[in-house]
């Protein structure tokens, strides 16, 4: 039995990549930060998938909490197979960059940033023992970024510092983790259709109906999910520490 362990995976862009990977035949460890009581309908739609599913509630921003999530889902399955790394807040509110103040800064930071690094950190460390006890151990980790890890966002630049600094990270697991056979992967979205982007969907809209999106379209969580899946189960080879940018052409540079 293969296992993934999504981070942010009951709603949008985590919720996308949970449906893939089940009907993949994945049984799931979905973790969020919202009681399970209110996460039940998506937990039973995830388990329709006819896969094992566990609830991993936490906050990646508290040490505590990262052991949890890595733990429960050790103690569930013994093991776990993908570890996406998926969750992520928004500023609260977009501020000037010039007068963000450090509690705006460190409440993007301490989630995006440090609390996704060391949450990697602890799960490679049992992907590692888990490829030496079984060379054939089939691991992957995938971290999903954005396309404010390159395009700046004065407005929100604490989130952009945030993002880039999980593309460098990506890039070092990946070459950490070489010696073991366990590739790392970064999928770097475009605009997605989620309810983080719901407020300024109108914007977005406009700005695909313009063009400045190729492809015409917002990006959907099935999307990401189609591109995660297939990370996963190796259908794109031969590729640790790339970037998967699924952004519709937008980053793109056009004159």
């Amino acid at each position: 039995m293969k296992v993934a362990l999504i981070t942010g995976g009951s709603r949008g862009i985590g919720l996308g990549i949970a449906k893939a990977l089940a009907e993949k035949g994945y049984a799931l460890a979905i973790n969020g930060v919202r009681d399970e009581s209110g996460v039940t309908e998506v937990l039973n739609e995830l388990k329709a998938y006819g896969q094992d599913v566990i609830y991993c509630q936490g906050d990646i921003s508290k040490a505590e909490d990262r052991a949890s999530i890595i733990q429960s889902t050790l103690n569930h399955y013994g093991h776990f197979n993908v570890l996406v790394n998926n969750a992520g807040v928004a500023p609260k509110v977009r501020t000037d960059m010039l007068e963000i103040n450090e509690e705006e800064f460190d409440y993007i930071m301490n989630i995006v940033q440090k609390g996704t690094y060391f949450l990697s950190q602890k799960g490679a460390n049992e992907l590692i023992k888990l490829k030496k006890a079984n060379p054939d151990f089939d691991a992957c980790i995938i971290n999903i970024t954005s396309i404010s890890a390159r395009a700046v966002s004065v407005n929100r630049t604490q989130y952009c510092m945030a993002k880039a600094s999980l593309s460098m990270m990506s890039k070092s697991f990946a070459i950490r983790m070489s010696e073991y056979g366990i590739p790392v992967y970064e999928v770097q979205p475009g605009v997605i259709e989620t309810d983080m982007t719901a407020g300024v969907k109108g914007k977005y809209d406009k700005m695909a109906e313009d063009g400045l999106i190729p492809e015409r379209r917002m990006g959907t969580p099935k999307d990401l999910g189609t591109i995660v899946a297939a990370l996963a189960t190796g259908q794109i080879p031969y590729t640790t520490g790339q970037i998967i940018a699924p952004d519709g052409g937008m980053g793109i540079l056009t004159l």
